[in-house]
């Protein structure tokens, strides 16, 4: 019934101006990308060992996961699986992966890579970005010109050399090593692609977008408080957590009505303090006074004393 709610609102929200459909996340990320851009990964919900052993992956661990696509442009979800922390992510990649259309262009971690679904992606016409593995074999076919001490090392179009990697993906592909800022230090990464004609840049921008994913789930976990549940069963855990992707879908549809600029923590904060009292929402936004006009406050030095206090 939760999963229901939620997609009868998608649906609802999806028909909407094109204002909400263009989220903030756009505005900063993947410009150029005149193309919509799903972002694919999974959090896991730790969950108590001794009364939920349905959700049990490890012998004292328990916790459920949910593989999520996130659509970059509106920041909101577009199709979500709850299940345990057992099953491997890219076991759930095709499914994940079902609703992207022809042009459209898919991100995620290397967790995901699945060299019979890749070439499943490719066959339908979807741009795919993802990382590399450490024990990828492959052999070199083309190597690109890159720029000496830039932030690309290498750039090349590369082959699998495995049998049996050979067979489930067959065609070749692009294979790029560049130095990639991670919690303000260097790393290096390599990136993998079908798409054999953007420049290296692109695709190293593209996989820096999939952190952005990281947001959504830090948002649902922390403002929505996923982490006390108050079922032990299966139904009652995937209950709560639909539940919260319902009341995410909500609270973005209200800041799309009152113009909301601000963080989502903060629009959280303030309807909290009004459930239980019968307030217009919108009403209370305006009189907030940082829902519909830009605001600014200008200091003066007598507001830095105390009147009358020497």
């Amino acid at each position: 019934m939760g999963e229901k709610l939620f997609w009868a609102m998608y649906e609802h929200l999806g028909n909407l101006s094109p204002q909400f459909v263009s989220g903030k996340a756009a505005k900063r990320f993947a410009r150029k990308f005149k193309r919509t851009i799903h972002l694919v990964d999974s959090t896991t919900i730790e969950l108590i060992a001794s009364c939920m052993d349905w959700a049990k992956h490890r012998r004292r661990k328990a916790a459920a996961k949910c593989h999520l696509r996130l659509d970059l442009q509106s920041f909101l979800p577009r199709f979500a699986v709850i299940d345990t922390a057992r099953e491997a992510d890219a076991k759930r990649s095709r499914e994940v992966c079902a609703g992207i259309k022809e042009g459209e262009i898919v991100i995620f971690d290397k967790a995901y890579v699945d060299f019979d679904h890749l070439w499943d992606l490719e066959q339908r016409g979807v741009f795919w970005v993802t990382r590399a593995k450490e024990n990828l074999q492959y052999e070199v076919v083309e190597s690109y010109p890159v720029k000496e001490g830039g932030k690309i090392v290498s750039d090349e179009l590369v082959g699998l050399k495995n049998a049996g990697s050979q067979k489930a993906y067959p065609d070749v592909m692009r294979r790029i090593v560049a130095w990639v800022e991670v919690d303000g230090k260097e790393r290096l990464m390599t990136f993998l692609s079908n798409h054999l004609t953007w420049s290296a840049e692109s695709i190293a921008d593209l996989y820096r977008c999939r952190w952005q994913i990281e947001v959504f789930f830090k948002q649902l976990k922390q403002n929505l408080q996923l982490a006390d549940f108050l079922g032990t069963s299966a139904n009652a855990v995937r209950w709560q957590i639909w539940t919260a992707l319902l009341v995410y879908l909500l609270l973005r549809y209200l800041a799309f009505l009152s113009n909301w600029e601000h963080s989502f923590s903060r629009l959280f904060a303030m309807v909290r303090t009004c459930l239980w009292r019968k307030r217009d929402l919108l009403d209370l936004l305006a009189r907030y006074g940082t829902a519909k006009d830009k605001c600014r406050y200008l200091g003066r030095p007598e507001q830095a004393f105390f009147p009358g206090f020497i």
